[in-house]
């Protein structure tokens, strides 16, 4: 269960670096609120952490 776990950890960190570096803050803070909305089963924060996510990855890179 501890390996599942770590394992786990180490997969969403990697995850959030690859987002961070190559969409920025936005896609990092969309992800934590889609996560924390399915957690949490609240609709709206995962509304919301959908739309910036999706916002962060459609928009143009500069």
């Amino acid at each position: 269960m501890l390996v599942v776990q770590l394992v786990g950890s180490a997969a969403a960190l990697l995850m959030g670096q690859l987002l961070q570096k190559r969409y920025g803050i936005p896609a990092v803070l969309g992800l934590l609120l889609l996560g924390i909305g399915i957690e949490a089963r609240s609709t709206k924060c995962a509304g919301v952490g959908a739309a910036l996510l999706m916002l962060a990855v459609a928009a143009p890179q500069t």
